[in-house]
């Protein structure tokens, strides 16, 4: 049995970004949504290393108050990217009081997960006008789960 060597799966996965962003958007920028947290934070850092810091965008989406928006704010200043801070409250607002409910409520699990969908559109927004692809930050255990935002 093999000892799991970081250095190395790390640089495969530098490869990887370096080779889909030649095959997908030579010239193109990555959008990453940005939380603050260890997904977001490794494939921003992973990102900067394949494509260095100026073809990398960093998206801040706070609902409303976000109490540890100061991470996602740290690690932007840190990898030393361009980054936009968008707060999707009053989209996510519109949308659920826009809702035709007749007579039914809204659920949880639609009021939990419509956040999630309105950062993926806003990512998606910004990458379309500024020359840049999404880069998906979900973890595997959310894909295996059905946690994931499609296209997120």
């Amino acid at each position: 049995m093999s000892n799991f060597n970081a250095v190395e799966v790390k640089d495969k996965c530098v490869e990887w970004i370096r080779d889909f962003f030649d095959k997908n958007g030579k010239d193109c920028n990555a959008v990453v949504g940005i939380s603050g947290g260890k997904d977001s934070s490794v494939v921003a850092a992973l990102c900067v290393e394949a494509l260095g810091k100026d073809r990398v965008i960093g998206v801040l989406m706070p609902n409303g108050e976000q109490n540890d928006i100061d991470m996602a704010r740290k690690l932007v200043d840190f990898l030393n990217i361009m980054n936009f801070e968008v707060n999707i409250k009053e989209a996510v607002n519109g949308v659920l009081n826009s809702l035709p409910m007749n007579g039914y409520d809204i659920s949880e699990q639609t009021i939990t997960n419509l956040p999630a969908r309105i950062r993926m559109t806003t990512l998606y927004a910004l990458s379309q006008s500024m020359n840049g692809r999404v880069a998906n930050t979900c973890n595997l255990s959310e894909d295996w789960v059905g946690y994931a935002t499609r296209y997120g």
